[in-house]
């Protein structure tokens, strides 16, 4: 980090920061400030959309993630344009006819009280654990490689969002989330152009593609059905469906962004827009980290990428194994940069047998990146040994020019804070609306309301600081954050399809259908991480909304029929 990447750091956060919080510092109504007055137009919409989702994790995973496993993880996201059709169709028109602020609001005229707090309960224990992840995220990777202090730089990201989305509520998160996404997004092509321009000379952009697959990082489909498996077509067209069109259609982090749109039609186009692009940026971002690997295979990479991490087991008995282990990888680099050389010079069949060549040594390289990872772990227990969060960031600190490094640092905590700011504005209009309000019984005067959001939105943000600075890093952090939305996510989709489709069906049936959905989902996953059965996360969507509706249908023939609620009299 030079002079020059510091400010271009600072400069770029406290600008925004400070223009959001300027910009939107006169809410005086409860309207404004958890709706923006309904003054957002669609773009803004889908931009803000966007940015809610794409937190640091994807910038700084993602990348990791596809060195590691290839283009497959897209197929988590295939199911989303089919989830936004869906919500554009059924579920916006429906918010905007009952004028809501809340989503869980629907669910009190539909089923009664009880039901909307349960659901409304869901979602503040998944988005408040995961706020704090976003904020974690990049603390623990920026601490670790750059040896800021941990809690410091948890601190400081969570009171950099508070300070403006405590000021300006939901237009402050949609104002400031468009100019993160600008950031963002220009950083990461900056750095994939940087990449291109970084590779041999005699390996043009097509080559480089065509090496990537015959590596094997290029394929992007795949039509096997097997439960185990994280990544196919099906749990991305399934189990990423229903979690998709939970979390776009019944998350209030997502909701409030197209609740505050001018008209229906803007909400569905915000939406859309969101849909269409959300997987060809995923794509592009998996590309990048396709670009680092090719990188790295004319650039010896370390052979574990969280360096803090392997020099403490360095200091233990294993030191020697670990040095052996590093000596070995180094070895098959030279002879694999060699076998590549002579791919890129050579024609017909010494070509090709320098590609298998190539690709053999590879295969021999990632046994012993495993061996040394096993070794790690016996000399420190605690050290996390999938290295796949580090890479894209290690690649950053290497070998970016002075000032990209502060841009794409700056890309990293403005993903983290346009993420973490619409979860602690809709954790907020959650906790204002559904509970403050509804049971407090008072009328308020518009200046005591919104006092009392900024009071909540306060709150929510040092708790999110709190789950941060106690947080622990988890295998890969975008499947954390994925893995605690599925495990309430399918849940509360299941309520909300009964809610729209299912009309025979009572309050009392559909809430304690949705507290045996949720049951059933937790023994999934416990069992699961007990290695007594084996189900991959993306599952639990599936497994909780079929079982929310299995169960309500089930009830509806047991419990009796309670009255409806007078609010759906009306």
């Amino acid at each position: 980090m030079t002079l020059t990447d510091w400010i271009i750091l600072a400069g770029t956060l406290l600008f925004i920061v400070g223009y959001g919080a300027w910009k939107t510092r006169k809410n005086k109504s409860i309207s404004g400030y958890l709706k923006g007055d309904n003054q957002q137009n669609w773009w803004t919409i889908g931009l803000s959309i966007m940015a809610t989702q794409a937190s640091a994790i994807t910038f700084l995973s993602t990348p990791g993630q596809a060195f590691e496993s290839g283009m497959g993880f897209v197929q988590f996201y295939f199911g989303l344009p089919i989830a936004a059709v869906i919500i554009s169709a059924v579920f916006i028109p429906i918010y905007y006819k009952l004028n809501v602020y809340t989503a869980y609001e629907y669910l009190e005229s539909r089923f009664g009280l009880p039901t909307r707090l349960f659901t409304a309960m869901l979602f503040l224990i998944s988005r408040g654990l995961a706020a704090g992840i976003t904020i974690y995220a990049p603390a623990i990777i920026l601490s670790t490689l750059l040896g800021w202090n941990l809690y410091l730089t948890n601190v400081l990201v969570g009171v950099l969002v508070i300070v403006y989305v405590v000021s300006g509520g939901t237009r402050a998160v949609s104002l400031t989330q468009k100019w993160q996404m600008g950031v963002i997004m220009g950083g990461m092509f900056l750095a994939f152009g940087l990449i291109i321009s970084y590779l041999p000379d005699e390996l043009d952009f097509g080559e480089a593609v065509n090496l990537a697959g015959e590596m094997g990082k290029m394929e992007i489909v795949d039509t096997t059905f097997n439960l185990e498996n994280r990544y196919t077509l099906w749990t991305g067209l399934l189990g990423g469906f229903f979690l998709a069109l939970s979390y776009f259609g019944t998350d209030q982090s997502q909701v409030q962004r197209y609740l505050g749109g001018k008209s229906v039609a803007e909400s569905r186009f915000g939406l859309l827009f969101n849909g269409l692009l959300k997987v060809p940026m995923q794509l592009f971002i998996l590309f990048v980290g396709i670009m680092v690997f090719v990188f790295f295979q004319f650039n010896e990479p370390p052979a574990f990428f969280n360096r803090p991490g392997m020099k403490e087991a360095l200091q233990t008995e294993h030191a020697q194994k670990i040095k052996d282990l590093e000596s070995e990888y180094s070895s098959l680099y030279s002879e694999k940069e060699n076998a590549l050389t002579t791919y890129m010079l050579e024609e017909g069949s010494e070509k090709q047998q320098a590609l298998e060549k190539a690709k053999n040594i590879q295969n021999q390289s990632d046994e012993v990146r495993s061996e040394l990872k096993q070794t790690l772990k016996k000399a420190d227990p605690l050290i996390e040994t999938k290295d796949t969060d580090y890479v894209f960031l290690t690649f950053i600190l290497g070998y970016m020019p002075q000032g990209v490094v502060g841009l794409l640092l700056a890309v990293i905590l403005s993903a983290a804070m346009s993420s973490t700011a619409g979860e602690i504005n809709a954790l907020c209009s959650t906790t204002m609306v559904d509970y403050y309000k509804r049971l407090s019984g008072k009328t308020s005067s518009e200046v005591n309301e919104v006092r009392m959001s900024r009071f909540f939105t306060l709150v929510w943000g040092i708790l999110a600081i709190t789950v941060a600075l106690s947080a622990s890093l988890f295998e890969n952090l975008i499947q954390l954050v994925n893995l605690l939305g599925s495990l309430f996510y399918g849940t509360i989709l299941g309520i909300f399809l009964v809610a729209f489709f299912l009309k025979k069906i009572g309050g009392r049936p559909t809430l304690w259908a949705g507290i045996l959905g949720e049951i059933v989902v937790l023994t999934c996953h416990f069992l699961t991480v007990y290695e007594v059965i084996e189900i991959g996360y993306l599952w639990y969507n599936l497994i909780g909304c079929g079982g929310v509706i299995l169960f309500a249908v089930l009830l509806n023939q047991i419990i009796p029929q309670q009255q409806r609620p007078k609010e759906q009299l009306k």
